[in-house]
């Protein structure tokens, strides 16, 4: 893993190809933060560029989020993408098949009673309630991080069949046995994404479970930000420039620029 925050190159446009599977994760890498996870904007131009490497990769791109699957369709409207929601429990294939994994909604309904009250205790703390998981925002209010620190991993110990997956200004608590690297290796395991070089593209702590799969298969993966350490080979700084790179890696793509290697 690397420690020091400015030792990664930014990935070139020719790292996607057209043998790849490209994975791409939303908040933070696609979508900049917004203080309510509903107010994110998808910048003009992002969506049709996607469409593209999206056919040139005959479907192998995919989101991988921790939004529910319902929610990425409402944001980029596309049905017809691959996706993985919530880390993964929920996972949609290319084929438009949906695999979801099995929840206790007994010890699910007493965790979210019990977060929402710790947000009703935390003015300006939000609730993302995902059905299968549910999380704390405080990214409008960071004074709450330090009590959330403490609070958090008290309140998963209470859960067993849960875990805390702590992100960006986000405390999650979803069942355990699932995250971002495992929802990777059950794409790459099929079509259209078998066999294909993988590159996955994250800002968060919750990516390096799919930095890591993506490596050991021999893939890239793309940090954005500064989050140190990290599994990274490549970084980008923000999501413009990933969208920059995306815009990069269309060209490339449908100019014939991209061979498979």
């Amino acid at each position: 893993m690397t420690t020091a925050r400015d030792n990664l190159p930014r990935p070139p446009a020719d790292l996607v190809t057209s043998d790849t599977a490209l994975f791409l994760d939303a908040d933070g890498t696609l979508l900049a933060f917004a203080d309510d996870p509903e107010g994110v904007v998808v910048v003009d131009g992002l969506i049709e560029t996607l469409d593209t490497i999206h056919d040139a990769l005959d479907g192998a791109l995919a989101l991988v989020s921790g939004r529910a699957i319902a929610g990425l369709d409402r944001i980029f409207g596309r049905q017809r993408w691959a996706a993985a929601g919530q880390h993964g429990l929920e996972r949609r294939d290319a084929d438009g098949r949906l695999v979801t994994m099995p929840v206790d909604a007994e010890e699910l309904a007493r965790l979210r009673a019990i977060v929402h009250d710790v947000a009703i205790a935390m003015p300006g703390v939000r609730v993302e309630d995902k059905s299968w998981s549910v999380a704390l925002h405080c990214r409008e209010r960071p004074d709450h991080a330090a009590e959330l620190d403490r609070v958090a991993p008290a309140i998963a110990a209470r859960f067993p069949g849960f875990e805390l997956q702590p992100g960006s200004y986000v405390y999650e608590f979803k069942p355990r046995g699932m995250d971002k690297g495992v929802a990777v290796a059950a794409f790459l395991d099929a079509a259209p994404f078998q066999g294909r070089r993988p590159v996955y593209l994250g800002d968060d702590l919750t990516d390096e479970h799919a930095f890591a799969v993506v490596n050991e298969r021999g893939g890239a993966s793309v940090r954005v930000g500064e989050r140190t350490p990290s599994h990274a080979a490549f970084t980008l700084p923000s999501p413009a420039d990933v969208h920059a790179w995306l815009n990069a890696v269309k060209a490339a793509l449908t100019q014939g620029a991209a061979r498979p290697r």
